[in-house]
């Protein structure tokens, strides 16, 4: 049976809209079979998966901090967090709508917009909703003009986790005037654990149901076109070893790119990715009704090996460079009106036997 339990995780928050001081609430969502999951009310973070492996051993599986200034960090890099007003990339910050040019800010190098902005949905203090025997619903208000979006905005993302270790979260945004709007989560994965670092994640096989990627200048913003993932080594339509295909990639980074899934537009769900860590048997499968999905493998985080000091995480862990995968459903390379809808379907449990 699901159980949902809350606590404080923070007090005297100052809201970056109103000022005033908040007490962060955090929200644990609990089964009977040793699944777990923290979200907390700022920036409606996940801050923990835990899960059994396949010898019942429970450890947790998403990367984060331990208290309130591990997020509000300058080098906290998104971690769990629920992206608006759009995710991923706005190229020099300005966009079309309605034959009017739109300037938003520009978050990275005065030269793009990042996740929203210098103060996306991340970095919100959601209000609580609803509180169900199987999860809780968080909503946000984003106000009219800010970071040069038109209109406002109230967006919900609720949380449900059921007995066979599905965590559902569903996303809904409402708009008073047409505005883009783009709403992702940005949990990092690594299945054998958060601590296990570039060794276990390079342990993965991944699967992506896509029939290409959005192209992508040196910025990683998007030239329009769609290429073909034939031939290629972003073709994971058959499962394959993480580890293995990122050596194919080099001397490039890792992925950072959009996958583009084989149902656009989508189904009400469809199947976008699944990965494994054959060493624990914990898989991790995402369902979703968006057209894209941007896989990225933590590129950006930390260089030890080059000297950079790793990120201080939860429980004392060390994060660095290829720690963790990101699965972000989203839209493809394109803006739309408001009331986007989005459903992902994380699940994470044993490897059952034959």
């Amino acid at each position: 049976m699901v159980k949902v339990t809350e606590d404080v995780f923070a007090t005297g928050a100052v809201n970056p809209f109103t000022k005033s001081k908040d007490t962060i609430k955090r929200f644990t969502l609990s089964n009977g079979y040793g699944m777990s999951v923290q979200l907390i009310t700022r920036g409606a973070i996940i801050t923990s998966i835990k899960t059994p492996d396949a010898s019942g051993k429970i450890d947790d599986v998403t990367l984060g901090f331990d208290d309130l200034a591990g997020y509000q960090s300058d080098r906290n890099p998104y971690f769990g967090a629920t992206i608006g007003r759009v995710c991923n990339r706005i190229g020099n910050g300005s966009f079309t709508l309605d034959g009017k040019l739109i300037q938003v800010s520009k978050n990275r190098e005065n030269k793009f917009q990042l996740h929203g902005g210098f103060v996306g949905f991340d970095k919100a203090h959601w209000e609580v909703v609803e509180v169900r025997q199987d999860g809780v619903t968080l909503s946000h208000t984003n106000p009219d003009g800010h970071e040069g979006y038109p209109g406002k905005v109230t967006a919900t993302a609720s949380f449900t986790l059921s007995e066979d270790n599905c965590l559902h979260v569903l996303m809904n945004a409402v708009a008073d005037k047409p505005t883009p709007v783009n709403l992702t989560n940005h949990s990092y994965f690594n299945l054998a654990g958060h601590k296990a670092g570039a060794n276990g994640l390079y342990e993965h096989t991944i699967e992506i149901n896509a029939y290409g990627i959005t192209e992508t200048d040196q910025s990683s913003i998007p030239t329009g076109k769609i290429l073909p993932v034939d031939g290629t080594s972003f073709d994971l339509r058959v499962s394959s070893n993480l580890g293995e295909r990122l050596k194919q990639l080099q001397p490039a980074r890792g992925y950072d790119d959009n996958f583009c899934v084989t149902s656009d537009p989508p189904q009400t769900l469809a199947k976008v990715a699944r990965a494994t860590h054959p060493p624990s048997g914990r898989w991790l499968e995402v369902v979703s009704n968006q057209p894209g999905v941007q896989f990225y493998t933590s590129n950006f985080m930390p260089d030890v090996q080059s000297g950079e000091a790793p990120i201080s995480g939860k429980d004392g862990a060390a994060y660095a460079k290829h720690g963790a995968f990101c699965l972000e459903t989203q839209k493809v390379s394109r803006l739309r009106e408001p009331q986007q809808l989005s459903l992902d379907h994380f699940a994470t449990g044993r490897e059952l036997s034959p």
